[in-house]
């Protein structure tokens, strides 16, 4: 199909990145969203509003270095519930890990069907569908898909008392855009909804910026936010992607780094893009935000 022959992602005031597409598979505006999936040097990819959110090469990278982490810091990953995401990668890493629940919540459905219909990883169509039904069974377990704001479904889940040994929460970066819905779901309010419905013992992992020095507002501002609201703080900066992550326990735990080093060994989803001696190094924070307190 026609479309664009390339976009221009905005990284910082006065920065930007240029994106050569070999071929739009699609070019289209979803109730919340412009979305592009496109042909590039870096295997099929995903854009919203001009933002890279994945690519077939690189795509792993981010999931794993998001979900591992987490995954490790948690007592049990037995019900798993991620927000946002749309390609669907989170719920299948929680499954190999051995979820036996995964609620996944986007709340565009459009957005999330292409990326089951032209991405070459994540949901799959049929997986998709069957995620949709299962969502409409309330003892069905794997994993569910609903289409709902993350805030309104957390506030259900707290009413109808279901917990989550893991919530993940993966969203376009927060902007400086008082309009952009998404950016309520990176606020202190939020974080302690999620503790409403989270287990003793239960982790929440965001993915939080980027730690380049002339990008990293994000970062900063989630790892003040984090280490307000909980005991246990949990930075992994991957050393081949460019992005910042933080996992989070309410209560205080003694040396989390060394405590999920030691925990990959036994991982029941072995990573294929890092090792212990990886995920040791990424367990420290740039200086300036350790400078924060």
């Amino acid at each position: 199909m026609s479309g664009p022959s390339t976009i221009v992602e905005p990284l910082a005031p006065g920065l930007s990145r240029v994106w050569d597409l070999d071929e739009v598979v699609l070019d289209t505006r979803t109730e919340f969203q412009h979305v592009v999936i496109a042909r590039t040097a870096q295997g099929t990819a995903l854009f919203c509003d001009d933002d890279r959110q994945s690519t077939e090469q690189s795509q792993l990278v981010y999931h794993e270095a998001l979900m591992v982490p987490a995954m490790l810091l948690a007592d049990r990953v037995r019900r798993v519930l991620v927000i946002g995401s749309s390609e669907g990668v989170l719920s299948g890493i929680a499954v190999d890990h051995g979820a036996l629940l995964v609620d996944h919540v986007d709340i565009d459905r459009q957005a999330v069907h292409a990326c089951a219909e032209h991405l070459p990883y994540g949901y799959t169509p049929d997986e998709l569908d069957t995620a949709e039904r299962a969502a409409a069974d309330p003892g069905a377990g794997g994993v569910r898909m609903h289409y709902r704001d993350g805030w309104k479904f957390l506030a259900a889940a707290a009413d109808a008392e279901q917990r989550y040994d893991l919530i993940v929460i993966d969203l376009p970066d927060e902007t400086a855009d008082a309009e952009a819905q998404h950016n309520r779901l990176y606020g202190k309010e939020f974080l302690r909804r999620c503790i409403e419905v989270l287990t003793p013992g239960g982790v929440i992992a965001c993915q939080a910026g980027c730690p380049t020095l002339w990008r990293n507002g994000t970062l900063l501002a989630a790892w003040k936010r984090f280490r307000e609201v909980f005991g246990t703080v949990l930075y992994f900066g991957s050393d081949e992607h460019e992005w910042a992550f933080l996992s989070a326990r309410v209560d205080e735990v003694r040396e989390p780094a060394e405590r999920v080093v030691r925990a990959l060994a036994d991982c029941p989803h072995q990573p294929s893009t890092m090792d212990a001696e990886a995920l040791r190094a990424g367990n420290v924070p740039p200086y300036s935000v350790r400078a924060l307190g």
